[in-house]
């Protein structure tokens, strides 16, 4: 078996001439003013640019720098576009009216960003350069965004940390010794550290809500089909496109800017009536919410730490007039997890058969971790009958589920069923690597739910672990197409409980 190698991104250095309203050097006061930029809501950021306050480039040049200081721990940046992003940034003036001009975002390495590398943390598409954005991305440049650079990810999005071998673990930077989750594990690092305001991530079992709790973040998981996989991907049944933001409002503009049917699309969702910013602002009143610990796993252990978190949940939701239930939801299905892997399989197999495309070999143990591989040689030996018989399968448990959810306007769980875990818990290079993918479903038995029925759902931070000094987030399940009322509550528990001033430890001014 291939030992893990630990190989870092290639070291940037921002060029000092290309910030010239720097006021002078050993101003503490003016580095922490820098250092504070990338933790103000995108909206703001934007605003500062449109007014002529700070320029597109001093706030590029500000998030460079921040990753040039903080990724040799972190390690939350594959690739770093510092020259492209500043000539970028030049063409932003004062008075641009899009909603993200000037604002440094970065993507997750495994959709396309133009002339960059993208090899989804795996050696088996070496060096491939994309031809081509992402519609995802082109809408965020069309709204004014800069892209800084990529970020890590496990191989192929495999799992719920972010330790591949070609790149090395994440940091999560609130204790570097854990996991910032996966698979959007690099971005959740990335904005929880300070070093953009907002990063794109995806969700195809949790991997956009499992980071943002491990992280402190939001991060919501939008309806199936509601921001285009294309050109490359025409649908899939469990991925998710959207970010990760340390605001509800963040989430919610960056989701009326990423939403919407691209030609050829095979899933999308209804345009929404007025906009999810607009929705997100109008207080909801009355609703009613199941509440539940139970995992959909069966013989799962639950911290209890995380179950007090719905508890607390529920009944900060009581004292703002809602009505929740507590409930045992009917998802306890055996062989759950083996049912989800025989979807949720094939399409981490379909970014091995685009590397093996790509470089023209085949995955083996000197190319892909071990996991990878076994995953590659369970989907080979399946039919085609049986490949559709899983989608049916887990469609007509979706269908149950959603059935049952009809009686309430949301479901809260956990976000995880335990803390964030040390490094090197979930191995996918150990001996038994599929061992490892059943303990990343113990890690994060909350999330896959809504991945297998469609529907939007949201992790918030709501909370903190005060005897690890951790982020605790709780989950909210939505109704189909029901994002704009998930929004709405996010921001309103966002009010009551605020925590976008919180600030992690490794992101914090040396």
């Amino acid at each position: 078996m291939q030992p893990r190698r630990r190989r870092r991104a290639g070291a940037y250095m921002v060029a000092r001439q290309a910030r010239p309203y720097r006021r002078g050097p050993g101003n503490r006061e003016e580095e922490m003013a820098d250092a504070e930029l990338m933790y103000r809501p995108v909206t703001e950021l934007a605003g500062l640019v449109r007014s002529g306050e700070i320029s597109a480039q001093e706030l590029v040049t500000c998030s460079l720098e921040r990753i040039e200081e903080l990724n040799p721990e972190i390690n939350a940046f594959i690739d770093v576009f510092g020259e492209e992003a500043l000539a970028e940034a030049e063409s932003v003036a004062p008075g641009d009216e899009r909603p993200l001009a000037g604002v440094p975002v970065a993507i997750k390495n495994n959709r396309p960003v133009a002339g960059a590398r993208l090899m989804m943390g795996s050696d088996l598409l070496g060096d491939h350069r994309a031809s081509h954005d992402a519609f995802l991305v082109r809408r965020l440049r069309d709204a004014g965004a800069i892209v800084v650079g990529t970020t890590n990810l496990p191989e192929f999005g495999a799992t719920a940390t972010t330790e591949p071998r070609r790149f090395g673990p994440t940091r999560n930077p609130w204790d570097t010794g854990r996991t910032p989750g996966g698979s959007s594990g690099g971005s959740a690092a990335a904005v929880a550290a300070g070093m953009v305001p907002l990063a794109h991530a995806n969700d195809g079992g949790g991997s956009t809500r499992v980071p943002a709790a491990c992280c402190g973040l939001v991060g919501l998981k939008a309806q199936r089909g509601r921001v285009s996989t294309g050109p490359d991907v025409g649908g899939s049944m469990l991925v998710s496109d959207l970010v990760v933001s340390r605001t509800t409002a963040d989430s919610a503009l960056a989701l009326d800017i990423m939403a919407g049917y691209e030609p050829g699309d095979s899933y999308w969702a209804a345009p929404p009536d007025r906009p999810f910013v607009e929705q997100m602002a109008q207080a909801p009143a009355g609703l009613r919410i199941a509440s539940t610990t139970l995992t959909p796993l069966e013989g799962t252990p639950v911290d209890p730490v995380c179950a007090q978190a719905v508890a607390d949940a529920a009944e900060l939701l009581r004292e703002m007039g809602h009505e929740v239930v507590e409930v045992d939801p009917p998802w306890q299905v055996p062989g759950m997890l083996e049912l989800f892997s025989g979807v949720f399989g094939p399409q981490v197999a379909l970014g091995m058969a685009f590397g093996t495309v790509t470089t023209g070999h085949e995955p083996s143990l000197e190319n892909v971790e071990p996991m990878s591989l076994v995953i590659w040689e369970q989907v080979q030996q399946m039919t085609g009958v049986m490949a559709v018989g899983a989608d049916v399968q887990l469609q007509a448990l979706s269908r149950m589920i959603v059935a049952w959810m009809a009686d309430f306007d949301m479901v809260l769980t956990p976000s995880l069923a335990e803390a964030p875990v040390p490094l090197g818990t979930i191995d996918t290079c150990s001996d038994d690597p599929m061992g490892a993918f059943a303990r990343a479903g113990r890690f994060t038995p909350y999330t896959a739910i809504a991945n297998c029925t469609g529907s939007p759902a949201i992790s918030v931070p709501l909370f903190h672990r005060d005897d690890l000094g951790l982020p605790l987030g709780v989950q909210l399940m939505g109704q189909p197409e029901g994002e704009g009322a998930l929004l709405a509550l996010a921001a309103a528990l966002e009010e009551a409980r605020p925590w976008a001033d919180r600030r992690a430890p490794a992101g914090a001014p040396a």
